[in-house]
């Protein structure tokens, strides 16, 4: 029988044992909607790599008090954190990062839980180091998607600067239902950024596919939508304005505008009473709100400066990217987006939301192939961030697993692999990966047996399942975003601050939760 072509990395996957596809997510983990991008923020302060190269001259006057509103250009100080929603149900676990039991990635599972993992028996990694990839620091298998895409995009010097955990932690598939998403409670830890507070991918209340916990929402920081470059160039202005089109006022006109409203609303409201308890607080914003307007035209009247296309460290004969992926994969322009905002500090913490890794049910090629693009996106925002010499983390999970009943595709594309069968809750797991500019991050532990389990937060049974009672974060979705939490503030040593920040948090004492902590401190 002729076999049907392997559909194409954008191409929607459609499963006989799923319903027809009705809503947004449902439309979006079959790739038959693209996942978008999303900006999170309250104000418009400052992404630019170099923000004081486009400075005009704010009068100086008020300059000084830029300060006191709370105008800074420059990021909060913090590690800049990317996170990656794969949705629809991606494999984590065993054929990309792999996953053992109590004492660690090396405590191999069984082959019959190795192939449900996808990994045919002559391909596991007990046989030896030849299926075995610690390129990262993190184990991978050797031929994993997501290792082979990142490698193609990281120099081997960016390589040997990363490190990760993997947390095996099950979550329900094919539903946004699952409080995944991170980002609000990384702003609660004071992540911040000169011009917008987080990124994400989608235009929803978590900017992403999954939800975030309740329990962290900020609706003042609700998403704004960053799906490629001229959506970035728009938080400031118009990167590429009409050429026929007569400007009303130039750039220090705008700026000077701006300054004379200030004055004039500051002089006003010297002269009235709001007649409200919170008086002083409402003239405040007010002073403010025009201040910052000024100073947002005044820093910001080259828009370019925020333009991942322009930038010829992402794009171009030296950029990770070339100019002919740049202009033909939307992913990579969604990429590039959200890694030079967050990595340049001008966002304190984003999400790239890819749509389509519902691919169960057929070859192993479709998986395969989105799991490659994934990787490479993933190594863009590593290499790029060791380009701009500073740290980040990257945090990549999916709503739910899949498995495989042990078929193999042969193709080229499925690489002698398991095909993935069904949707499989029971073998879903996370990712955090950590780029450090000062070389590779270091993982707690005082001996390589404790550090092999801090660096695996969690295990599986030797069957290929998660073991729900490994930790709190294996059978809780709240605590595997609280988890990710706990590791962000301990890149920071701030790991102390936890329990005052999220009080009613269930990760248990100071020494459950330094089980639950993988990294060293990077600052």
């Amino acid at each position: 029988m002729r076999k049907k072509p392997i559909p194409g990395p954008d191409e929607p996957l459609r499963h006989p044992d799923h319903p027809k596809p009705k809503t947004r997510r449902e439309l979006l983990a079959q790739g038959f909607l693209g996942g978008v991008g999303t900006v999170i923020g309250p104000s418009l302060y400052g992404l630019f790599g170099n923000p004081m190269a486009a400075r005009a001259a704010l009068s100086p006057d008020l300059a000084a008090l830029t300060a006191g509103c709370g105008i800074s250009i420059v990021g909060s100080g913090k590690i800049p954190f990317i996170c990656m929603d794969l949705a629809g149900g991606a494999n984590m676990a065993g054929s990309n990062a792999l996953v053992g039991g109590p004492a660690g990635q090396m405590d191999f599972l069984s082959t019959d839980g190795y192939r449900k993992l996808g990994l045919p028996g002559d391909m596991i990694p007990s046989i030896g180091p030849q299926f075995i990839s610690t390129d990262l620091g993190l184990a991978f298998h050797s031929d994993s998607a997501f290792v082979r895409g990142i490698l193609e995009r990281v120099s081997p010097t960016t390589a040997a600067n990363i490190n990760g955990a993997v947390i095996p932690a099950r979550s329900d598939n094919d539903t946004g239902n699952n409080p995944h998403n991170p980002m609000y409670g990384i702003a609660r830890t004071g992540s911040d950024g000169s011009l917008v507070t987080l990124i994400g991918s989608e235009n929803s209340d978590s900017g992403g596919n999954s939800d975030a916990p309740s329990m962290m929402m900020d609706t003042s920081i609700r998403p704004t939508k960053v799906d490629r470059p001229s959506d970035a160039t728009g938080l400031v202005g118009n990167a590429a304005p009409d050429p026929n089109a007569v400007p009303l006022l130039s750039q220090e006109d705008n700026v000077a505008v701006m300054e004379a409203i200030h004055r004039i609303s500051d002089m006003k409201l010297g002269q009235v009473d709001t007649k409200v308890t919170t008086d002083d607080v409402i003239k405040e914003l007010v002073r403010c709100g025009y201040l910052q307007s000024a100073d947002i035209a005044d820093r910001f009247s080259n828009a370019g400066v925020v333009d991942p296309a322009q930038d010829p460290l992402i794009v171009g004969p030296t950029g990770i990217f070339t100019q002919q992926e740049f202009d033909d994969e939307r992913q990579f322009r969604k990429t590039s987006a959200v890694m030079k905002l967050v990595v340049q500090g001008f966002a304190g913490a984003g999400c790239i939301e890819m749509g389509g890794y519902d691919y169960h049910g057929g070859a192993r090629a479709r998986g395969e192939t989105r799991d490659f693009r994934a990787g490479r996106c993933m190594g863009a925002c590593l290499e790029f961030a060791a380009r701009a010499g500073t740290p980040l983390m990257l945090y990549v999970f999916s709503d739910g697993s899949l498995s495989s009943d042990g078929a193999i595709d042969n193709s080229v594309e499925g690489r002698g692999k398991g095909e993935w069968d069904s949707d499989n809750s029971s073998t879903a797991a996370s990712i955090i990966l950590v780029y450090n500019p000062n070389g590779r991050p270091a993982i707690m532990g005082a001996t390589p047996e404790e550090q092999a389990m801090h660096q695996q937060i969690g295990y599986f049974r030797r069957s290929g399942s998660v073991e729900t009672a490994s930790s709190p974060a294996a059978n809780n979705v709240n605590l595997l975003v609280q988890t990710v939490i706990l590791n962000y503030m301990a890149l920071h040593g701030e790991q102390g601050m936890f329990p005052t920040l999220f009080p009613t948090h269930g990760l248990g004492n100071s020494v459950s939760m330094d089980a639950l902590t993988a990294f060293t401190p990077l600052v």
